[in-house]
């Protein structure tokens, strides 16, 4: 179990990485791949290995990329729970706020309708 799901979500920290495009196209990059490593990831994106370590490393705490060795490489993946988790946790916000409005729109047409009434 992720991190994110024992705490019941950590969406802030998620979000808050994939805020950067840099991060974002990182996350395209891998997930094309079985397992990249940081100097295949840089030729990729045109930045330095450095460039890229920093941002695996701030990937790797939200959990969002897991790394293994293979020899003496260190190959990364994304780890797609916690994107799945923050999209459920999305959705649901899309879904609540749906329904507010709604009601909300609903509430002003009938007081709408209402002082036609007075007139």
């Amino acid at each position: 179990m992720s991190r994110s799901a024992r705490n019941g979500g950590d969406q802030a920290e998620i979000l808050t990485c994939l805020a950067d495009p840099t991060r974002r196209t990182i996350l395209e990059v891998l997930s094309a791949s079985a397992g990249m490593n940081a100097g295949e990831v840089a030729t990729e994106l045109d930045i330095t290995r450095q460039g890229v370590m920093k941002h695996l490393r701030v990937l790797a705490d939200a959990e969002l990329v897991t790394s293994r060795r293979a020899g003496r490489e260190v190959l990364y993946e994304v780890s797609p729970e916690p994107l799945r988790d923050t999209a459920t946790w999305l959705l649901a916000r899309a879904d609540d706020w749906e329904r507010q409005l709604g009601a909300l729109k609903r509430a002003a047409e009938a007081t709408r309708a209402g002082m036609r009434h007075i007139d």
